[in-house]
């Protein structure tokens, strides 16, 4: 059946997105975090994520080129070069996204309530969406079925993902995340042109900008050969990369323990 790559991967996604997103809903984080501490439930959640990123990742590597024709509006050239350029600017968001990370609202191991800065000003999650912008424009260019329902599906996950976190945050510490939340905008520039937030320049992460640039670059320039391997490079490089912003968050609230026992003191 042509459609047969497209609807697994569906499938294998919906796990992974599912899995996601449930291991941190408040009853069931809750449940484990009592069973397995902190930590235990850190480890939990990043094996589990990992392994069913791992799988859908895998099977859409070896099954890329299969099924139903995509939509392939790259073969419009006007719309390839918007496209492609609202992809660059998705790395761009995701990579200055990772530098606020540690530390930030969203950091898993502190949820240390600050004021918005840099890009955040922009968007509250600029990770989350520079992953939905650049996995929205790659479902429109995708060849395939199996490569649009896969780029839709990270897009969705990833704008579930930002508003689970909004919710979660807003019920675990109340008044100072909503404070957080109306001085920002999980939508690109909205808070900024509603007269709330405002450009601080000299806040702007430029080297981290900088960067995001020279990764959309690399990436066009190995496009081909990403998935090779069974989609091992992209996998080592997600996971990879989870893995040291979470050993960061880990030192940083190691590092801050000590200074809170000496002001409780």
């Amino acid at each position: 059946m042509d459609a047969h790559p497209a609807i697994a991967v569906a499938a294998l996604w919906l796990v992974f997105g599912g899995l996601h997103i449930g291991l941190t809903t408040r009853r069931i984080r809750a449940a484990l975090v009592d069973a397995l501490g902190e930590r235990g439930f850190t480890a939990l959640f990043s094996v589990i994520a990992s392994v069913s990123f791992a799988v859908a990742i895998a099977y859409y590597a070896r099954h890329r080129g299969e099924g139903t024709a995509g939509l392939a509006l790259g073969a419009v050239p006007a719309l390839r070069g918007l496209l492609m350029g609202v992809a660059v600017l998705g790395v761009v968001l995701m990579v200055s996204g990772s530098t606020t990370y540690v530390g930030s609202p969203y950091d898993l191991l502190t949820h240390r309530i600050r004021p918005p800065r840099g890009v955040e000003r922009i968007t509250r999650h600029p990770f989350f969406v520079g992953l939905a912008v650049f996995a929205g424009a790659h479902a429109l260019l995708a060849t395939r079925l199996v490569g649009t329902v896969l780029f839709m599906g990270i897009a969705l996950v990833a704008l579930a993902g930002a508003l689970h976190q909004d919710r979660k945050l807003l019920h675990r510490i109340g008044a100072p995340y909503a404070d957080y939340l109306a001085a920002t905008s999980a939508l690109p520039f909205a808070a900024l042109v509603a007269g709330r937030q405002h450009l601080a320049w000299t806040e702007m992460p430029f080297t981290a900008l900088g960067a995001g640039l020279v990764v959309a670059a690399t990436l066009r320039a190995v496009h081909g050969s990403l998935f090779a391997y069974d989609g091992a490079y992209v996998i080592a490089a997600v996971v990879g990369g989870a893995l040291i912003l979470t050993w960061q968050s880990a030192r940083r609230a190691r590092r801050q323990r000590p200074v809170v026992a000496a002001v409780a003191e």
